[in-house]
C-alpha cells in the first residue's frame, strides 16, 4: 500500500509530530502543505490530510488543497488534527474537510484527533493549556491508529 500524507503545522509542531509518527508506521511521503507542489495523487492508494484546528476547524490550505489534487477521484482517505480542546459533538471541527472529500468523491477510512499544547489568542494569556501534549501517550496512540490502517486497508 502506498501513501501520502498531506499536512500543516503552524503554531508548536504539534500536527507536524503526530503526522511524523503515521508516516513512519505507514512508511508514507509526507509533505507540508507549504511545499507540495505535485498535485497528482493518482499513484497512492491511501491518503492522509492533517491539520491543526485553527477557530474551530481544519486549517484552510489543507481545505483548499484536495480540490487541486489530480488523481483524487475514489481515493481511500483519512484525517488527522491535533487541538487545544477535544472533538465534541458541540465541537465538530472536522465537517468542512469531510464534505471537501466527499464532494471530491474520496472514501473516509479514518479520522484521529488528540490534544496539543496550545498558546493560541486567550490561552495565551495563561501560558497556553494542554503543555506537554502530544504526549507518549497521544504518540502510542497515533501509532495504534496508524496500525489499524495499515491493516484495513
Amino acid at each position: 500500500m502506498k501513501s501520502l500524507i498531506i499536512y500543516r503545522s503552524v503554531h508548536k509542531g504539534n500536527t507536524e509530530k503526530i503526522a511524523k509518527v503515521i508516516a513512519e508506521e505507514l512508511i508514507s511521503d509526507i509533505v507540508s502543505v507549504s511545499e507540495l507542489n505535485n498535485f497528482d495523487v493518482s499513484s497512492y492508494d491511501l491518503i492522509g490530510f492533517g491539520s491543526g484546528i485553527y477557530m474551530a476547524n481544519f486549517n484552510g490550505f489543507v481545505i483548499s488543497v484536495i480540490d487541486k489534487l489530480q488523481g483524487f477521484n475514489g481515493k481511500k482517505v483519512f484525517i488527522f488534527s491535533t487541538s487545544g480542546s477535544p472533538k465534541s459533538f458541540f465541537n465538530s471541527f472536522d465537517k468542512r474537510i469531510k464534505k471537501k472529500i466527499k464532494e471530491n468523491n474520496g472514501i473516509l477510512v479514518g479520522e484521529f484527533n488528540c490534544q496539543g499544547f496550545d498558546a493560541f489568542g486567550p490561552f495565551k494569556l495563561v501560558g497556553g493549556i494542554n503543555k506537554g501534549r502530544p504526549n507518549d501517550l497521544d504518540i502510542e496512540n497515533t501509532r495504534k491508529f496508524a496500525r489499524k490502517l495499515k491493516e484495513a486497508n
